[in-house]
């Protein structure tokens, strides 16, 4: 995907200048805003932004009251608690503020877009957070990935990223007691597994696959394929290369597509990273290249096409930082069931070229297209602290010149050994240990998250499972 110009310096003819009407998405100022609105009979607009889990927050209002710049604001404990809506303690340095003060929401206009799915017409904008004298609040997930990329353009670099995202289908299912199971398709029969990159498929879902198509068509969403993975109703979409914040919105909105399309065909769409016991995790693969920012020219190869030493450098950050920083990919106590050994997830931190055993994994390509491809994370992390993090860990590596160990064409996820943090737990204390994340993604963000992620710790130890009622009733 190209990335977006400023080209508010350039004379634009007439037809240039109202072009911006027949945009799918995105416009470049407040007036732009009001008659692209307008053109569409807009009723209402919802002012959204991410929390730390990736869960939409935000208000919706009409439409003449927003291009009217009515100043929004959200309390920030919001962006403080855990998946399940608690307020942790206090601990490490995790603290509330202590009047609960306002967040100011700021739109940003370029990814101003329809709802498809809603009746009544109705647009989105996503908005960064800002604090009551307009500086960026550091630990908010839009703001972590751009100070990331802030670190990059002060070396003259630009990073390019292209996620993919795996998901299930299941069947509704209104008690948490009962386990998921794929849904029917269109045969009348429930999928099964092994259907891997198979069009029979993605054809039991077609008329969910339409609906996803045309919602992400009329949000100016682009799709580069979709495919049918290994597990029982298990899909992928990949979406085409481009700038890291860009890819992260587009992963954010596709996230709420998806699971619309599938309650639009009573049906859920889950982004666990291992919701169906026996079958194969969800992932979010991140493939990562940097450029030159001046000449546009991947700094991971030679001019004569070699590897260059900032591509070594890079996986060399990978290896040693991705384990601390592995809590932000995956996020919650489910994301470590699916980096097991034996179940197509790396457990490591090997990498290789084009070995899907590897957690990096370097992808056939020519020179110009040379990359990592990122394969711990999670389908269930939030995609801008995921990028952030795989980005983040890849920096550090080129500027400190860590060299990688030698590369492995051997099978490296099935020998029942695991490189990385075994559970949440275990995680956050990595990642809070970790000092070189308090300067690149700030020293607020890694209180906050370590603080948040230590209370789903606490809300999860609280449920009692059903493996420990079938063991332990009658036996202890």
């Amino acid at each position: 995907m190209p990335v977006k110009r400023d080209i508010g310096h350039l004379k634009l003819s007439p037809d240039e200048t109202r072009a911006f009407l027949e945009s799918k998405r995105g416009v470049r100022s407040m007036q732009e805003a009001t008659e692209w609105l307008a053109a569409r009979d807009i009723e209402d607009l919802e002012c959204i932004t991410p929390d730390l889990a990736g869960v939409a927050r935000g208000k919706m209002m009409p439409a003449k009251k927003f291009v009217g710049e009515t100043s929004l604001a959200l309390p920030s404990a919001l962006f403080m608690h855990t998946i399940s809506g608690e307020y942790p303690e206090e601990s490490g340095e995790f603290r509330y503020s202590p009047n609960d003060g306002d967040l100011k929401l700021v739109p940003d206009l370029s990814t101003l877009a329809l709802v498809p799915w809603e009746n009544d017409p109705t647009a989105q904008v996503i908005c960064d957070l800002v604090d009551q004298s307009g500086a960026a609040v550091g630990y908010t997930p839009r703001n972590v990935l751009k100070r990331v990329m802030a670190l990059y353009e002060n070396r003259g670099w630009k990073p390019v990223v292209a996620p993919e995202i795996e998901f299930y289908l299941v069947s509704k299912n209104v008690d948490p007691d009962y386990p998921l199971v794929p849904p029917i398709g269109r045969s009348g029969r429930q999928i099964q597994s092994g259907q891997s990159y198979s069009i029979g498929g993605v054809n039991e879902f077609d008329e969910l696959i339409d609906d996803i198509y045309d919602f992400s068509d009329r949000q100016g969403l682009e799709i580069d394929t979709l495919i049918h993975e290994e597990g029982a109703a298990q899909l992928e979409i990949n979406l085409r290369h481009g700038d890291p914040l860009e890819l992260a919105d587009q992963v954010f909105m596709f996230k709420r597509t998806i699971r619309e399309a599938a309650l639009g065909q009573d049906i859920y769409a889950t982004f666990m990273a291992k919701p169906i016991q026996g079958q194969p995790g969800s992932a979010m693969h991140i493939h990562q290249s940097v450029n030159d920012a001046r000449t546009g020219r991947n700094v991971f190869s030679n001019e004569d096409g070699t590897p260059s030493e900032l591509f070594f450098h890079f996986i060399g950050g990978m290896q040693r930082y991705v384990p601390a920083a592995l809590i932000m990919m995956a996020p919650y106590v489910n994301s470590y069931r699916r980096l097991t050994y034996g179940m197509s997830a790396p457990t490591n931190t090997a990498w290789g070229f084009d070995n899907r055993t590897t957690a990096f994994r370097v992808p056939t390509s020519d020179p110009a297209g040379r990359r990592v491809e990122n394969r711990l994370p999670s389908s269930d992390a939030n995609p801008y602290l995921a990028i952030a993090a795989s980005l983040a860990c890849g920096y550090l590596g080129m500027v400190s010149g860590l060299r990688p160990d030698e590369p492995t064409d051997q099978t490296v996820n099935e020998d029942g050994g695991i490189s990385l943090p075994r559970g949440l737990l275990e995680a956050v204390a990595a990642f809070e240990a970790e000092t070189a994340f308090h300067e690149v993604f700030s020293r607020s963000f890694v209180g906050t998250y370590a603080g948040i992620k230590r209370g789903e710790h606490e809300t999860f130890m609280q449920v009692i499972s059903p493996w420990e009622r079938e063991f332990l009733l009658l036996q202890v």
